[in-house]
């Protein structure tokens, strides 16, 4: 396998420095931009395979950034950064990030989290190779990794779509918490991490929202999700 690429933005020079050297040590690749707009335009311009970004940057903020590239971008993007408010998570998360880490964090412990991003992006296109699942007016093409709502193509995150994917071959059947982590993380749920709470409400609004009659993301209190809509199956 080709050397992995990740990016990194972070505008403190210092500590920017030291990571880029330990993740050298382990294997990677490591570009380094210290501002918001030069690391948009390098994601799009040449996009990695995983993108480290920092929240308060200079003249764009990682937010934005994020905001921006997701559209064109749908590789790992994991928030690295001091705003350790449940809040700054949530809206990480909501402008598409897969994975928020607080500063200070243990080189070892970030190196994990970037390895199983990593691992699930691979993985992920490797094992939904010719899918395709339809529920309703929704069809879940894994081959190409394509969704369309009807006539309509819905732009979805890597783990949006993995999420949706999962959730699609099992419409109809509630899933919990539990098993969606197992399966897209490979970690047990703590009861806290709200990473899926806000995937599934991207999904919602992704897919219409109030409008989208068809199909529907159904909150099972205490529970998990059951995505329920007219009929199911691969095609």
């Amino acid at each position: 396998m080709a050397d992995q690429i990740i990016l990194l933005v972070e505008d403190d020079r210092e500590l920017a420095e030291l990571t880029r050297d330990f993740l050298e040590n382990e294997g990677f690749v490591v570009w380094h931009e210290a501002e918001g707009k030069a690391a948009r335009d390098r994601i799009l311009a040449s996009p990695p395979d995983l993108v480290i970004l920092d929240i308060m940057l200079p003249g764009m903020n990682g937010y934005t950034v994020c905001r921006d590239v997701r559209p064109e971008y749908d590789g790992p993007i994991l928030f690295l950064t001091a705003r350790d408010e449940e809040l700054d998570e949530i809206l990480g998360l909501e402008m598409g990030g897969d994975d928020y880490v607080t500063k200070p964090v243990r080189p070892q412990l970030l190196v994990a989290r970037v390895r199983a991003l990593l691992r699930r992006a691979v993985s992920t296109q490797r094992s939904t190779a010719s899918k395709r699942v339809r529920v309703g007016d929704l069809l879940v093409d894994a081959n190409c990794r394509e969704v369309r709502m009807g006539e309509r193509v819905v732009d979805l995150t890597t783990y949006e779509f993995d999420l949706l994917y999962y959730l699609a071959n099992r419409a109809g059947e509630v899933v919990s918490r539990q098993d969606i982590y197992q399966a897209l993380f490979n970690y047990d749920y703590d009861g806290l991490d709200r990473s899926v709470d806000v995937y599934i409400s991207r999904l919602r609004q992704k897919l219409g929202g109030d409008n989208a009659t068809s199909v529907s993301i159904k909150t099972v209190r205490s529970v998990g999700y059951l995505l329920s809509g007219p009929a199911q199956g691969e095609v």
